[in-house]
């Protein structure tokens, strides 16, 4: 009877390691700033993007995933904890969680997984909790990854490889693939010769970075074969005006592709609403773990298993800020497909790094957009729409994918702007968001060429 409690210790052992050893292995690959619609697996039919199509051939796309909040921080925070950024505290863009707030890959360490990290994935390409091993160059995954299995470090158990491209966020490379003269700008653009320069050079970022993860999934083949989990998304839109630091959804609605060889429905899509802080929670989930329960994300397993065609009816984003340069607080819920979005300061400019810095492969084409501006109606229209937003805007996707109709003072709308409102001040009181901007905007009452001036005497010090 004494040796009761040491063979159920072995049995309990034996059962965990077979356990772990059925796990299936996890590939999460990551873009910066990259628009859902510049990509072929999402309807571009210019940029090329073969490892995104192989991968959408071979699983799900989702239609309509997006970010918990189109910046980099809050939003990769929202990856690793499963919260939203109220919650989790890293609320404007090159801030800190709150202390003690508790990451997911832990629990992917406690079931055995070995969790690597390589480029950006954490904010700052910082080591974090349940992380054993972070190589830190965000443009040479597949190298490091190399080196990795080369090194024996690696077990016989499950592994879990997370992998962020820089691409394409700035500074955009110097050398373009794509003609400047045949590209096709958005047409919420000023189309000048700079505009198109610079666009070419995003898309070229975007092909490398599809390149790059190709390179990264042929080493995992070689070395783990082709059963695991592939998910591959974008953390916000590109640097553009109305996409990163946007709560249009050329700034929150991104790819994703999710894809696992006989369990996945191949060349399948799907219409499903999810966040980013519904990705752990569903790998976690189909890993065969518990999924805790004090967390906003929810595994979306049940769509991807071809079981549900729902997970969530809103879809709730958040942005604060971003330094200096953007100072514009933001809420939005979508329902269906009307999309409500509060600009909590509307007195205040919209700016950010591009407009205010207007670095070369960053944002040197504004100068180009002001000077249009100065003869053009349309040109210094698109400028007024980006600088300055109404308190309130409602749109209906459905027939207004672009976000140009504002709605929300059609008296015909008066009844849905109520009830959009209505949810998103619950939601917001709901997770403690103090709806403030993290320090003093910029008034319209101020000059915007001194603001500008000012923020760039201030950075060049």
């Amino acid at each position: 009877m004494r040796k009761l409690p040491f063979i159920a210790i072995i049995l309990f052992f034996w059962a965990d390691a077979t356990c772990s050893s059925s796990r299936p292995h996890i590939v999460v690959l990551l873009s910066d700033d990259l628009g859902r619609l510049e990509t072929s697996i999402h309807g571009s039919t210019e940029v090329q993007t073969p490892t995104l199509q192989a991968l959408a051939a071979s699983g799900m796309v989702f239609e309509n995933a997006y970010v918990a909040s189109p910046s980099c921080c809050p939003n990769r925070a929202s990856l690793l904890t499963g919260l939203m950024p109220a919650r989790h505290g890293a609320h404007p863009n090159h801030s800190q969680m709150k202390p003690g707030t508790k990451l997911l890959p832990p629990l992917l360490k406690a079931m055995g997984y070995q969790v690597a990290s390589f480029g950006k994935v954490q904010h700052g390409r910082r080591d974090f909790d349940g992380c054993d091993f972070n190589f830190r160059d965000p443009e040479n995954m597949s190298r490091d990854l190399q080196k990795l299995f080369d090194s024996g470090k690696l077990g016989q158990g499950p592994i879990c490889i997370l992998a962020g491209d820089r691409r394409p966020h700035v500074p955009w490379g110097e050398e373009p693939i794509y003609d400047s003269e045949k590209i096709t700008l958005p047409t919420t653009f000023i189309d000048t010769p700079e505009t198109r320069r610079h666009w070419a050079r995003y898309l070229s970022d975007i092909t490398r970075m599809d390149a790059e993860m190709g390179r990264v999934l042929r080493v995992v083949r070689k070395h783990i074969g082709d059963d695991f989990i592939c998910l591959f998304t974008s953390d916000h839109g590109g640097q553009w005006p109305l996409g990163k630091w946007n709560l249009y959804d050329s700034g929150t609605r991104v790819p994703l592709v999710v894809s696992w060889p006989g369990h996945i429905a191949p060349g399948s899509r799907t219409h499903a609403m999810v966040s980013w802080v519904d990705l752990l929670p569903t790998l976690l989930d189909m890993a065969g773990a518990t999924v805790p329960e004090d967390i906003d994300g929810k595994s979306f397993a049940a769509v991807l298993k071809g079981e549900s065609e729902m997970h969530r009816d809103k879809i709730f984003t958040t942005h604060t800020g971003d330094t200096v340069f953007n100072i514009f607080p933001i809420r939005s819920v979508r329902l269906g497909s009307f999309k409500y979005i509060h600009n909590l300061r509307p007195d205040a400019f919209h700016t950010n790094h591009s407009d205010i810095l207007r670095n070369d492969g960053r944002g040197a084409y504004w100068d180009s957009w002001d000077a249009a501006a100065e003869t053009d109606p349309e040109a210094a229209a698109i400028i007024e729409a980006y600088r300055t937003r109404p308190e309130f805007e409602l749109f209906e996707l459905d027939k207004d994918p672009l976000e140009r109709n504002n709605l929300a003072y059609r008296p015909e709308y008066r009844n849905r702007l109520a009830s959009l409102r209505a949810e998103l001040e619950a939601w917001t009181k709901e997770q403690g968001d103090e709806l403030k901007p993290h320090r003093e905007p910029y008034l319209t009452s101020q000059s915007l060429s001194e603001i500008r001036a000012k923020i760039v005497a201030e950075r060049n010090k």
